[in-house]
């Protein structure tokens, strides 16, 4: 019986709560989640990582939990009151290990549940996208001084341009001639764009842009808001690892400034929406702009252009070698995703003007 066994994983963590009941929480799609009710508050949240998708469990929980106690400790300092974030806390197990593996080869792991706290699956307004900048601004500042190089990679080659091209390169020397034809337009983007999609890449490995602790999953149902809209917490850091601060902001742009819906197959009602990136952008940069340095500031926005791109080259991949990394729902799903995105693209292109991409 579930409820048993999310009752003897749960008493593996040191707390003096009592087990009273669990309710799925289903708004990921990778980990398994449970709020875990006692009889008293705090309640508490017990998640399972996927252990088929992350490869190497013990160090992605390491990560997040190095990330948590780093920010816990720059803000010790603060009063109550002057604090307005909230941290996530996780719990030992009584081997006082970070994580409990189970009979199954599973690992769990222990969250304080964070109350009178609300998410939103898009962005609704104006101000959810400013709080939800300048949270994430907060997030990159407070970890600023964190050496990214002591974090795990957990997913290895998760924004690596060049090795994306190499997955597409080769699944389009295998591919049918009948994806050829109906993907040929979107191919050609791909390949039109291809030195400038390395810019930030080569700008990484030169060191001329540095590493950072990135999140590498910003969009806004990852942002905890309170009763009245301001941002509280960036959860779900199961993928916190060294990258640069264009990855993250880019990430979140491409998700809440699309007007339609990933996968929508109309592109006329894709569009990008500026005013929510302005209103992102102001938030972020008025947590982040004294720790960016001049070159990350110039190219901001490019990040958002690369990871709008980025999404799109891997669904045109997918669809390419016939759809075996995301799930589909009719046989050219990825391939209306690819195109959404690379419209997506070209509507933020073509606001941002011809002189460039400035913030």
């Amino acid at each position: 019986m579930l409820s048993e066994k999310l009752k003897y994983i749960f008493d593996q963590f040191q707390h003096s709560a009592e087990f009273s009941s669990f309710k799925e929480l289903a708004s990921g799609h990778i980990n398994d989640t449970y709020l875990i009710k006692t009889t008293k508050k705090p309640f508490f949240v017990l998640q399972r990582i996927n252990h088929g998708v992350f490869k190497n469990v013990p160090e992605l929980i390491e990560n997040k939990v190095a990330i948590s106690n780093h920010i816990k400790q720059k803000l010790q300092h603060l009063s109550p009151k002057k604090q307005k974030r909230q941290i996530l806390t996780f719990l030992n197990t009584k081997s006082n290990a970070s994580y409990f593996k189970g009979v199954e080869d599973d690992y769990w792991n222990l969250m304080q549940f964070i109350h009178k706290s609300v998410t939103f699956e898009q962005v609704e307004s104006e101000d959810i996208a400013y709080e939800g900048g300048k949270l994430l601004g907060q997030f990159l500042t407070l970890t600023s001084d964190f050496d990214a190089s002591t974090l795990s990679e957990v997913i290895p080659n998760f924004h690596d341009m060049s090795f994306r091209y190499r997955e597409f390169e080769e699944a389009l020397s295998k591919t049918s001639e009948d994806k050829l034809l109906k993907a040929q337009t979107s191919i050609q983007i791909v390949q039109d764009l291809k030195i400038e999609m390395h810019i930030l890449q080569t700008l990484k490995e030169s060191g001329e842009i540095k590493l950072r602790v990135t999140h590498n999953d910003t969009k806004i149902s990852n942002v905890l808001f309170d009763k009245k809209h301001k941002g509280l917490c960036l959860i779900d850091t199961d993928t916190v690892m060294p990258g640069i601060v264009h990855y993250d902001f880019g990430d979140a742009i491409r998700t809440i400034c699309n007007s339609a819906a990933e996968d929508e197959a109309n592109l006329a009602l894709v569009t990008f929406n500026m005013s929510y990136y302005k209103a992102y952008k102001k938030g972020f940069l008025q947590e982040m702009k004294q720790s960016l340095t001049p070159l990350e500031l110039q190219y901001l926005p490019l990040g958002a252009k690369t990871m709008i791109f980025i999404i799109g080259l891997r669904f045109l991949t997918d669809f390419l070698n016939g759809d075996i990394y995301y799930k589909t729902k009719y046989p050219e799903h990825n391939l209306d995703r690819a195109k959404n995105q690379f419209k997506l693209l070209q509507s933020f292109t073509d606001q941002m003007g011809v002189d460039g991409f400035r913030v």
